[in-house]
């Protein structure tokens, strides 16, 4: 299923146990634009502490009760690596996070996010051999990357208003733009394999497509969730494969005691 990140924030998150938070905001790579962790507010129970959420442990989404599932205790929570708050995250802190959890890390080639980067459940598969080599990568919070400027062939088009993430693949599917400076009360999506480049000093997208392009998309209205009949339209569009043609991962939870 589809969700804009900012729908899911203020989502409660149900652990095994009880509940533990709030779901805050996600970090993503900036190669593969995949969600890597749920950010968690957790209140006054781990003051201090930024709460990491690995897909690994994210069961479902419930948008009706409006609540995130998640495979894991609170004690396995509280006793896992403590990152500070206001400290990034680190290469370190991730391999002692993979470590302590007992899951394959993502950015050394193996297939446990398969070549195309996106989730692989069945714990089976992780010590296939992938195609893909290791990479150095970088998380971006969204956060952080929502304001970015978003520029066309012949000119800005607006800035990111939000995101929308598969919660089966945690793959960022859609940027969502708002216009109101070139088209005024408007909004975009747009894929984030129809990016150029990021400029990430200049907090700016650079996407190979000219205004013209655009202003003929499916007009979007984020009042209504994303059909597929609408998906296929935005893609004929840009005349762009779907992604749903990749092959769907099997989603397998390992069950984990404290």
């Amino acid at each position: 299923m589809l969700s804009k990140v900012k729908t899911l924030h203020g989502y409660r998150l149900q652990c095994r146990d009880g509940t533990i938070g709030s779901v805050n905001g996600f970090y993503f790579d900036d190669r593969h634009w995949t969600a890597r962790y749920l950010v968690a507010d957790t209140g006054n129970w781990l003051p201090g502490r930024k709460v990491l959420l690995s897909p690994y442990a994210l069961k479902s989404v419930n948008q009706a009760e409006k609540h995130v599932s998640v495979n894991l205790t609170k004690k396995q929570i509280e006793e896992s690596p403590s990152l500070d708050t206001h400290k990034p995250v680190s290469m370190q802190f991730e391999a002692e996070y993979y470590d302590y959890y007992g899951w394959p890390m993502y950015w050394t080639g193996a297939s446990v996010w398969g070549d195309s980067a996106l989730i692989q459940y069945d714990p089976a598969m992780w010590a296939k051999p992938s195609k893909e080599k290791g990479w150095d990568r970088h998380l971006r919070s969204t956060k952080e990357v929502t304001g970015y400027h978003v520029q066309a062939l012949d000119g800005e088009i607006g800035h990111i208003e939000d995101f929308v993430i598969d919660d089966l693949t945690w793959a960022i599917r859609y940027l969502i733009v708002g216009t109101r400076n070139w088209w005024p009360g408007k909004k975009v999506l747009i894929s984030p394999v129809w990016i150029d480049r990021v400029s990430w000093e200049d907090s700016k997208v650079f996407i190979n497509l000219s205004r013209e392009t655009i202003q003929g998309s499916p007009e979007y209205t984020g009042g209504a969730l994303l059909s597929r009949d609408y998906e296929i339209g935005l893609h004929h569009h840009y005349q762009r494969s779907g992604y749903w043609h990749d092959a769907v991962p099997n989603r397998k939870h390992v069950a984990l005691t404290p």
